[in-house]
């Protein structure tokens, strides 16, 4: 069995909307096999036991790219730690994971950069598949159909806090809140705090993400779609958070934190606790190496 590990992705972070994400250290893992006829699912709920299934499709894209015609297929769910619908990539990763499955069982044909170009064929916008794939923070853009990268080298000491609410938001769902169009005012607005946002975790200026990280394309609308939102943003900020943002299309918030905060995770679910918020924390850092093969060959 070919086993595929893909992390967890956090996009937009703040200002970088459909453009800048990060892998953090908390994964999904699938099992891939070429059977000799049928398609089989393990560990997978049974009404995603069908040719619709996220996994299953990206792995047709990709054995369609490759003109392989496979004669069965068994895809097993191993671990499943990233939630679905929260804003941190469970999609792209079943979207990765397929892909790099089908490349494996073909014998990796493809390179990286042509999965992660699928990939965004697939996703329609890098943010999260480009991390999901590469690891560790990405600013990727599309010209031309073709998926452009390069990689930002975070300087040390940051952790990432996944304040996970206990219901879902779909990406349509949230996409269908913001505006048609923005002004020059908030399109310079982003520009500029997603550039300074790049160069401070570049040089570890961290005390000026709390500026960097604020965004006017996305948050106001879609936190209206969060219950809670602000109290808990407010309360990150007040417990030392470098700066908090709204992960991908939410409603997962994120803090990031130095590692030297060592209460901030104890004592933002003891606040959780007393609004009555069921709410999942993670302490994070970030990963480096992408999406991986971790056991098994063709």
């Amino acid at each position: 069995m070919i086993r595929v590990r893909v992390p967890a992705t956090s996009a937009n972070m703040g200002p970088g909307f459909d453009s800048i994400g990060i892998a953090v250290e908390l994964y999904n893992e699938f099992g891939f096999e070429e059977t000799e006829s049928g398609l089989k699912f393990n560990g997978v709920a049974e009404e995603f036991c069908n040719e619709n299934n996220v996994v299953y499709e990206a792995m047709m894209f990709c054995f369609n790219k490759g003109k392989y015609n496979p004669k069965g297929l068994e895809i097993s769910t191993i671990k499943q730690d990233i939630p679905i619908s929260r804003g941190l990539g469970s999609s792209s990763s079943c979207i990765v994971a397929g892909l790099i499955g089908a490349n494996a069982i073909m014998g990796n044909k493809f390179s990286k950069d042509e999965i992660l170009q699928m990939a965004v064929e697939i996703e329609g916008h890098p943010d999260n598949v480009a991390p999901a794939v590469l690891g560790g923070m990405v600013v990727a853009i599309m010209e031309g159909g073709r998926v452009y990268y390069d990689m930002v080298k975070v300087q040390e000491h940051v952790k990432f806090i996944p304040i996970i609410p206990d219901f879902r938001l779909s990406t349509k769902d949230a996409r269908v809140v913001l505006p048609k169009e923005i002004s020059l005012k908030d399109g310079v607005y982003n520009v500029s705090r997603a550039s300074l946002m790049v160069t401070a975790l570049t040089n570890g200026n961290y005390d000026l993400l709390k500026y960097a990280c604020r965004d006017a394309f996305h948050e106001n609308y879609r936190s209206k779609l969060i219950k809670g939102f602000y109290e808990v943003k407010e309360e990150s900020n007040r417990l030392g958070a470098l700066a908090t943002y709204l992960s991908g299309a939410g409603p997962t918030i994120m803090a990031m934190i130095s590692d030297k905060n060592y209460k901030f995770k104890s004592h933002m679910e003891k606040f959780l606790e007393v609004k009555s918020l069921n709410w999942a924390i993670h302490e994070l850092s970030i990963d480096k190496n992408g999406a991986i093969i971790i056991e098994g060959d063709k």
